[in-house]
C-alpha cells in the first residue's frame, strides 16, 4: 500500500527540486520532515507541504500508521517552460526560461 501526493506546475526548476529529493529519499517521514525544515533551499518549502499532504493521505485514506511511514519515492520531473523576453540594447530581446516542475512524494509503510 502506498500513499502519494503530487504538485504540478510548481514554478521552480526541476534541478533544484532533485537536490532536495535526494536528501529525503528512503528516510522515515519524521526524519525527512526534520531534514526539510533545516535545509536552506527554496524547494524545501514546497516539499514540506507535499510531505504533510502525503502523510495525511496515508493516515486518512489508507489507514496507515503514521509512525511507520517512510519516503519510498521522491522525484521532480520537468514541466512546461514559460518563455519570456528580457529587453536589451539595440532593440533586441533575450529569452528567459521560467522552468516548472511536477513534484511527487510516495510514502509506504514499513513491514513489521
Amino acid at each position: 500500500m502506498e500513499a502519494r501526493a503530487q504538485i504540478k506546475y510548481a514554478l521552480i526548476s526541476p534541478r533544484k527540486v532533485k537536490i532536495v529529493c535526494d536528501l529525503i529519499r528512503g528516510k522515515d517521514a519524521n526524519v525527512a520532515r526534520a531534514i526539510l525544515m533545516n535545509t536552506p533551499n527554496r524547494a524545501t518549502e514546497i516539499m514540506v507541504k507535499l510531505l504533510k499532504s502525503a502523510e495525511a493521505n496515508a493516515e486518512n485514506n489508507f489507514n496507515m500508521d503514521p509512525s511507520r511511514l517512510y519516503v519510498a519515492e521522491a522525484y521532480g520531473n520537468p514541466g512546461p517552460i514559460l518563455k519570456r523576453m528580457q529587453p536589451v540594447s539595440k532593440g533586441r530581446g533575450y529569452r528567459i526560461n521560467k522552468r516548472t516542475s511536477h513534484i511527487t512524494i510516495v510514502l509506504k509503510e514499513k513491514e513489521a
